[in-house]
């Protein structure tokens, strides 16, 4: 079995996958995910229309977000495509929150709200395009849920994932120990 977990942020996903078991994962791969186009750099926020201001004409937001989709769709495609994550069958996605946007008041703080959504779901969907279930870990509650879910202690899981990042190598920061920690809650 394998599982993939990413840390999604503006624009693109940090994506660890892991394989075997809770009992016994073995990191496989360490991945980038493109959520956005390089060649269209407003589509890294396509909810801003320059520093601290929120993007409101709906066409552009429109055009902006099927761009965002399309990336998600190509982007996953390409990764499934590696015969390492090909049996890839569950997925864990660290976000920073799943608040509604519509409750923020702060239009500035609703446009990356609204962000967050909109790469977390683009990424959802081609990941389930591909039948690769989600399920989604705000990222300050981890920690605990990994405990519970691996059943081990926190100084446990902190040294198996660093000794994933010995394993995939440089750079092993704190978004890719988020990704390979959901990973390893999705294995079976």
């Amino acid at each position: 079995m394998t599982a993939i977990g990413f840390r999604v942020k503006s624009g693109r996903a940090v994506g660890v996958a892991v394989s075997g078991s809770i009992a016994s994962p073995e990191p496989i791969a360490r991945v980038l995910v493109e959520l956005s186009d390089p060649a269209v750099p407003e589509t890294r926020q396509p909810f801003h229309d320059g520093f601290g201001t929120a993007q409101e004409d709906p066409r552009v937001i429109e055009r902006l977000t099927a761009i965002v989709e399309r990336c998600a769709q190509r982007s996953i495609a390409a990764m499934l495509e590696d015969a390492r994550l090909q049996s890839c069958r569950q997925a864990g996605l660290v976000v920073g929150s799943l608040i509604d946007p519509d409750r923020v008041g702060n239009p500035h703080i609703r446009a990356h709200a609204m962000e967050g959504r909109l790469f977390r779901t683009a990424l959802e969907e081609a990941l389930r395009a591909h039948r690769v279930a989600c399920t989604t870990i705000v990222e300050k509650t981890l920690p605990a849920a990994a405990v519970r879910r691996l059943n081990r202690t926190d100084a446990e899981i902190r040294r198996t994932v660093a000794a994933f990042g010995r394993a995939l190598g440089s750079p092993w920061r704190i978004d890719e120990k988020a990704a390979a920690t959901a990973a390893w809650m999705a294995l079976p």
